[in-house]
């Protein structure tokens, strides 16, 4: 028997029934404009934010399918060109010009389950109505999907808490 990578949180209805707060949800064209992704060339993009703390700017971006290294980083360079309104992807908007970032983290191809907030059978009107979250899972996890991940460069290493395929996470090295 294995554990499962992901729960969906529930929540008890006023009925005493226990109801899902979240549902797995597959970002398509229809919808992953509207959910936060910039739609580049083709590519959809997102920045994430690391969940242990909560920063100004995102600490790592994910693009849907499994995408060239270079195209993701033309993809998270248009993210923070719209989102922002900066065109550098090595610094965040007001960092230090002088502060030498040598490279681009290397991106990387892997799966994730995305829960949305709510189920939409059950709305609870809270501040997270309408978001989603993104939990790394092996392709083989019910709901998995193709996704390209890479740390923004300026994010601190442990930040963005990507897979790393050199530490046996189910993710390999972009192309």
């Amino acid at each position: 028997m294995t554990s499962a990578l992901y729960e969906i949180e529930t929540i008890e209805g006023d009925d005493g029934t226990m109801h899902p707060v979240e549902q797995l949800w597959t970002p398509s064209a229809d919808d992953a404009v509207d959910s936060g992704f910039v739609a580049h060339r083709g590519l959809y993009v997102s920045g994430i934010d690391d969940a242990t703390d909560d920063h100004l700017y995102q600490v790592g971006f994910i693009v849907l399918g499994h995408q060239r290294w270079a195209d993701v980083i033309e993809g998270a360079t248009a993210y923070m060109a719209r989102v922002h309104g900066w065109r550098s992807l090595h610094l965040y908007p007001g960092d230090d010009p002088a502060v030498l970032i040598p490279r681009i983290p290397r991106a990387v191809h892997t799966h994730g389950v995305f829960l949305r907030h709510p189920h939409p059978d059950h709305g609870c009107g809270c501040e997270w109505d309408d978001t989603w979250r993104l939990v790394w899972a092996p392709a083989i996890e019910p709901g998995a999907v193709p996704i390209t991940a890479m740390r923004h460069p300026a994010a601190p290493v442990s930040a963005a808490g990507l897979p790393d395929p050199d530490e046996g996470a189910p993710a390999t090295w972009a192309a």
